[in-house]
């Protein structure tokens, strides 16, 4: 059994989106199959954002953030859930990641201008939803919202496999299609992927 991270990426503290219906699901689904189920709703999250390169590698990690990390350490597994807005993840999502995701706790800067990841060992499910056609989303914008989340951000710190379920059309959907996607969010909990 794993240890499991559920990050609410949904900006809106009100809640009641799709994104947290397709979290609870999950986490639902995660302790019937007997994993420990840890959770961060970003909403709830009150933290600046990073404006200079300087805050990015020398300030020191911020105390909104610490059971955050705490978690991030203990996770096995991490499944992160968020709406497509403009073409990418909310920017809240986007500043609490590069809040988290800093060196000396992801990653670490190398002689020669390399890296080291610091996050080896985890894998990710990431959970996008948005209005457009998910094939539409991938084909002609070739995905790159996502990607720039699953190689260029979890990738880069260690996350491996990092897989992804993109759920399109949700303003269309009817209620049997929203309870596929719940219970397929259930079944993918269950098995800690």
């Amino acid at each position: 059994m794993a240890t499991i991270l559920i990050i609410q990426g949904h900006p809106d503290p009100g809640g009641g989106h799709l994104c947290h219906a397709l979290a609870d699901a999950y986490a639902a689904g995660a302790r019937a199959g007997g994993h420990t189920v840890l959770r961060v709703d970003i909403a709830g999250l009150d933290f600046p954002l990073l404006r200079t390169q300087h805050d990015f590698r020398h300030a020191p990690p911020l105390h909104a953030l610490a059971a955050t990390r705490a978690a991030l350490v203990e996770a096995e597994h991490v499944a992160l859930f968020f709406p497509l807005w403009l073409g990418g993840m909310p920017a809240v999502l986007k500043g609490f990641l590069e809040q988290l995701l800093r060196p000396g706790f992801a990653f670490d800067y190398v002689n020669g201008g390399g890296t080291r990841m610091l996050l080896e060992g985890r894998s990710a499910r990431v959970v996008v939803t948005m209005g457009m056609p998910a094939l539409v989303f991938r084909l002609w914008y070739l995905g790159a919202g996502l990607s720039a989340l699953t190689r260029n951000i979890l990738g880069f710190v260690g996350f491996s496999p990092v897989r992804a379920t993109v759920l399109g059309g949700v303003e269309a959907a009817g209620e049997a299609k929203r309870e596929r996607w719940l219970s397929r969010m259930d079944a993918l909990g269950r098995v800690g992927r």
